[in-house]
């Protein structure tokens, strides 16, 4: 039996259809890249946490260890507290601000060295807070 030229016919797509079914899977897309870049910036947020978690920590070793802070970040590599200096996860080529040690409550002197370590990278976190406070 011969197919009629109307049933050949009705067998495709309208335009409104794949119009429709576009528009779908434009909407989906959208909405993954939405989720992607927020979970990219989630994952650098919490490598910038540990990154600062971990200098902080070998300062608090190198002082618990020779009773003063260190000169600046490159002793700790130096003297093996830390492999090497972690590169800002946002941006490879910002700067780690430093701080210096408070002076000492008895009046005394201390030789001058590295306290606190912060993110120069001027940004706000997903919390809403900046990248440089933490």
């Amino acid at each position: 039996m011969k197919k009629s030229s109307r049933q050949s016919a009705e067998a495709g797509w309208t335009l409104i259809e794949l119009l429709i079914v576009l528009s779908i899977i434009v909407i989906l897309a959208s909405m993954s890249l939405v989720t992607y870049t927020q979970s990219v910036k989630a994952a650098r947020e919490a490598a910038l946490h540990s990154d600062l978690f971990l200098m902080r920590d070998a300062i608090d070793q190198y002082y618990a260890d020779k009773g003063k802070y260190p000169d600046s970040l490159q002793t700790l590599v130096s003297e093996a507290y830390m492999r090497m200096i972690p590169k800002n996860p946002f941006i490879v080529d910002a700067e780690w601000i430093t701080s210096p040690a408070p002076a000492p409550s008895g009046g005394g002197s201390t030789e001058p060295g590295i306290y606190q370590v912060k993110s120069g990278f001027n940004g706000t976190g997903l919390d809403g807070t900046q990248y440089s406070e933490w």
